[in-house]
């Protein structure tokens, strides 16, 4: 085996039990992240005010976006790239930091003038602070690229849930000790250091000095049209946040970045640890177009088995769930919820395309779809903004609905997903989520009167009525067969053989 093999490409053997034994750990691990997440939330907003979450937010978009140009897309192509040399790797690492080095700089240059546009004096430090991070993530960024590429699914599973727990606790102590804006930057600094740590002890990859390559302009040209839909993407998600800040101050705004975080919750605990298993597992399939389209297929379709369900029923009791959450103080967030609920509903549906772009190496693609965002995102806030924080929220929510059939009518211009696939995929499972919504609304007067059990009451019922609504359908069929037969295929080997050798009538 070469050394190249050796160091950068995954273990010879099944992809697809690779990519099981991948999604499992990748779920257990997600499970944790979730109640670190939920826990978070809780904690921190009961010992944190609405105008400290506010100004940290005010911070959010230019930390965000700066983390996004520092990326320039090289990750994704160590991770796509068919053939990857190791000098190819020690180019893109000084690339990386050379970049995160000049943001950090500039980020720090620019603080009072950010400060100056929000007219907000306190965060002039809290960015120079926050700046740290971006130079320390362009450190750890193509180690955490390689551990991707080689599927360490266990060893990123862990490195994730060491660095959440470790965000979590010094943010907590933090909190309870001096609360106040500057505990969330302690957490976020901690978590970082965990994650880079790590990511840089478990990768057993060293960079070398830094030289040129052939076909460096090759990678860099992939990495610009990840780029491009990157910042397309910054802009669709942080438009809402800068606008909120400018127009109503930090309390609206940190009662919608509560709302915001807490509804896309579920979504990212699984959405985007789904995308780190898929995307190596499909760039290996993309010469194979029907193993492509069945492997696509099946991971899209238990992501939204598992996930649109939950979201229907927290649309349907956020005036519930809000203040259990939070706390009663946040009451001003449950409309804004309750509006971007339908928002984070097709997200999960929407989701799956930047596997195929990224996989098939359509970097220009997937930029035209972030340029779809972006637009779509522009009319709703400015469409939204005379009606406030919820005002946004709804147009938000119609941008989403409005552009799912255009994403994915490009998705299917070329390759293996076409639009009738996804149609018949995916239709039902919207469809059915859309039906569950409103029986749950239909119930409500004979849910339990105790929130917590009335919020558990509603998700059961949610699952309950969607599964005989999506069995109505071919796909649905198979997409509850998929889930039978992974599950099966967990359970210990003495229960298998127990259910094969029983007695047939």
């Amino acid at each position: 085996m070469s050394q190249r093999a050796t160091s950068f490409d995954p273990p010879q053997g099944s992809l697809r039990s690779s990519v099981g034994r991948g999604a499992l750990v990748t779920l257990m691990s997600q499970v944790v992240m979730m109640v670190t997440q939920v826990a978070s939330v809780v904690t921190l907003s009961r010992l944190l005010s609405p105008e400290d979450f506010g100004l940290v937010a005010m911070c959010a978009p230019i930390i965000a976006l700066l983390g996004m140009l520092q990326d320039f897309g090289l990750i994704a192509a160590t991770v796509q790239k068919a053939d990857l040399r190791r000098e190819e790797v020690n180019f893109l690492f000084w690339v990386n930091i050379g970049i995160s080095v000049s943001l950090t700089l500039l980020l720090i240059a620019t603080a009072p003038l950010i400060a100056l546009f929000y007219n907000e004096p306190r965060i002039t430090a809290l960015i120079m602070a926050l700046a740290v991070i971006i130079a320390l993530n362009g450190l750890g960024a193509q180690h955490a690229a390689l551990l991707h590429r080689r599927m360490a699914y266990r060893a990123l599973a862990v490195i994730s849930v060491l660095g959440a727990v470790s965000s979590l606790a010094v943010a907590a102590v933090w909190a309870l000790i001096a609360p106040s804006y500057w505990a969330l930057f302690g957490g976020s600094l901690a978590g970082t250091l965990v994650l880079v740590g790590s990511n840089i002890a478990c990768s057993r990859w060293r960079p070398g000095l830094p030289r040129r390559i052939e076909g460096w302009r090759g990678l860099l040209g992939f990495g610009a049209g990840i780029t491009g839909f990157n910042l397309s993407n910054f802009f669709s998600m942080n438009l809402d946040k800068v606008m909120i800040g400018r127009a109503f101050g930090g309390v609206s705004l940190g009662y919608y970045d509560r709302a915001f975080k807490l509804v896309q919750l579920p979504a990212n605990a699984i959405c985007n640890p789904l995308a780190r298993v898929m995307i190596p597992a499909l760039s290996r399939m993309a010469d194979e177009p029907h193993r492509f389209r069945s492997a696509f297929e099946r991971a899209t379709g238990l992501m939204l088995l598992a996930l649109l369900p939950g979201v229907a029923c927290i649309i349907v009791m956020a005036d519930v769930l809000i203040p259990l959450m939070f706390g009663e103080n946040w009451t001003g967030a449950v409309a804004i919820f309750t509006a971007l609920g339908f928002a984070a509903l097709m997200q999960p549906v929407n989701n799956p395309s930047g596997w195929a772009f990224i996989s098939q190496g359509r970097s220009g693609d997937f930029f035209r779809s972030g340029l779809l965002s972006a637009a779509g995102t522009t009319l709703a806030v400015l469409g939204g903004l005379p009606f406030g924080a919820v005002g946004i929220a709804v147009g938000l929510s119609v941008a989403e609905y409005v552009k799912t059939p255009l994403l994915w009518m490009l998705v299917g211009r070329s390759g293996p997903i076409h639009f009738r696939d996804v149609l018949r995929w995916m239709g039902p499972l919207v469809l059915a989520a859309h039906g569950a919504m409103a029986l749950v609304w239909l119930a409500r007067p004979l849910l339990p009167e105790n929130a917590f059990w009335g919020l558990l009451s509603a998700g059961l019922l949610a699952y309950l009525v969607f599964v005989p609504l999506i069995a109505l359908s071919a796909s649905g069929r198979g997409t509850l067969a998929e889930a039978g037969r992974l599950i099966a295929s967990r359970l210990p080997a003495r229960m298998r053989l127990a259910d094969r050798d029983a007695p047939t009538a």
